[in-house]
């Protein structure tokens, strides 16, 4: 059996459980970025020196996909659509307090680049921040989504941000985008 079916070659592609939809689709647009985060958060990984960190990123990977299948099951689909519980949401929200709590690490907004593992883990966040305003979307046309799909891609893009600044705290480097030189408002939770 080959991955190279071919029955993608007109445009359209399966969603969870058979049903083919044009591979424009929002909904595949949304889940196929999910995707993409799972792959970036792989290479932030693979650059991680941080042990705690790269297993953390491992599980939420896993988990990803089971929210990109979430996403990908439409109501009329014979498979049933995985379940994206509360814990799931209350982990990553955990970890979020866990290193918020760490002195130094809410200084400023960073710029990105001054460690290699921590603007890996800077992509992966835009990445999903992405995923979700398209998960936005989908349910904005009227796609009906678990609650917690939403939940989890906030709360997992703040988590992916606080792990750059993890990253940049433990190796010493100063990435603030505010310094002595640079006027403006340090860091704030509106953005």
């Amino acid at each position: 059996m080959s991955i190279a079916t071919m029955r993608g070659d007109n445009g359209t592609t399966g969603l969870s459980g058979g049903i083919r939809v044009s591979k424009a689709s929002l909904r595949v647009e949304a889940y196929g970025t999910i995707d993409e985060a799972i792959s970036s958060i792989g290479f932030a990984r693979s650059i991680c020196a941080n042990v705690e960190i790269k297993t953390e990123a491992k599980r939420i990977q896993r988990e990803l996909f089971k929210v990109a299948s979430a996403i990908s099951t439409p109501p009329e689909s014979k498979k049933g659509i995985p379940p994206i519980d509360d814990s799931l949401v209350d982990a990553l929200t955990a970890a979020v307090h866990r290193i918020e709590a760490i002195p130094g690490i809410l200084s400023d907004w960073s710029v990105p680049g001054e460690d290699a593992a921590a603007a890996a883990f800077d992509v992966a966040r835009t990445v999903c921040r992405r995923a979700e305003r398209l998960a936005v979307r989908v349910t904005e046309e009227g796609i009906a989504l678990q609650p917690n799909v939403l939940r989890y891609l906030n709360r997992l893009s703040d988590l992916l941000w606080l792990y750059g600044r993890q990253i940049e705290l433990e190796a010493g480097v100063d990435a603030r985008l505010r310094d002595e030189t640079t006027a403006g408002p340090r860091w704030s939770r509106a953005w």
